[in-house]
């Protein structure tokens, strides 16, 4: 009688070992996003081609990297083991009806996390906190946000930026030409060829598209912030379940301390394709983020 009853609970706690080494998908609560991916047997990551540090692609092959590359990469690989990774490039102005429509399961594009946009899809936990700065060629006489009036500046379509500079015109009081590029790298052409004299963009971004320019020493980040703004990974709106899990994933390695190790390999270290590096250390707003996780929007920022 002991020796079934020793056999019973030895079964027990090896069944509850077992199930503690699940894969974290199969604990998750129903979700319409991983049924999908699971039918399938892919997941569709959508991402940019030319926003480094967060989002870009790596020579002919279009390889994509990037600190928002590799946070999907890691939720996917732990939510949902099985499943192939398939890449698509988007743009600031496709990412909301390819993430809202299904046709892409994760954006991981750098892309800002505010009110009207929750209206089509749903937010993880902030991962990154940018500031809206201008970049400008070394022989600038720019210095400050303030000098934008009757000036041509650069953004890139459907970036917040733009946004922005229009309510900053009505703070200096006469117009800014907003000039527009389709992605980021077609909108620092604008400055590059002096079409522009500044370009209007996340501050991490700049850093990344001046860090793999032909020169990167011609450039300056300048200027107040026009904001902060919290980025975060993006995904279809009405599923609580992936939002869930996607969380889960994110919050735990923020508070293991790996979150800022990623961190520190994108922003602090040199990156491809130039190794250059950005030199942007954490910050005290994001370690603080990494240590109590929220998805607050933009408007909280703003208040």
């Amino acid at each position: 009688m002991a020796s079934s009853y020793t056999k019973m609970a030895a079964t027990a706690a090896g069944l509850a070992l077992w199930c503690a080494a699940l894969p974290a998908a199969l604990a998750q609560a129903p979700s319409a996003t991983l049924d999908k991916i699971k039918a399938s047997g892919k997941a569709v990551l959508g991402v940019r081609e030319s926003s480094p540090p967060m989002a870009y692609a790596l020579g002919a092959n279009e390889k994509y990297v990037g600190y928002h590359v590799e946070l999907c990469e890691r939720v996917l690989k732990e939510i949902a083991p099985t499943a192939k990774l398939e890449y698509m490039a988007i743009t600031a102005q496709s990412t909301m009806p390819l993430v809202s429509n299904g046709t892409v399961d994760i954006g991981c594009g750098p892309t800002t996390n505010n009110l009207a946009r929750q209206q089509q899809v749903a937010f993880a936990v902030t991962s990154y906190v940018s500031e809206v700065r201008m970049a400008v060629r070394k022989d600038s006489d720019l210095t400050s946000i303030a000098q934008l009036g009757g000036r041509t500046v650069a953004a890139s379509t459907g970036t917040t930026a733009v946004q922005l500079l229009r309510k900053q015109e009505r703070v200096v009081g006469s117009p800014i030409k907003t000039v527009l590029g389709k992605d980021h790298h077609e909108s620092f052409m604008l400055l590059e060829s002096g079409r522009a004299d500044a370009f209007v963009l996340d501050d991490n971004i700049l850093a990344g598209v001046i860090a793999n320019s032909k020169d990167p020493s011609a450039y300056r980040i300048v200027g107040e912030p026009l904001g902060a703004e919290p980025i975060a990974l993006l995904f279809r709106k009405d599923d609580p379940g992936f939002k869930a899990a996607v969380d889960g994933v994110l919050t735990r390695l923020m508070q293991s301390g790996e979150m800022e190790k990623i961190y520190t390999k994108w922003f602090v270290n040199p990156i491809p394709p130039k190794n250059a590096s950005l030199n942007l250390p954490l910050g005290n707003a994001l370690r603080q983020l990494f240590a109590t996780p929220n998805d607050k929007p933009l408007e909280t920022y703003q208040q």
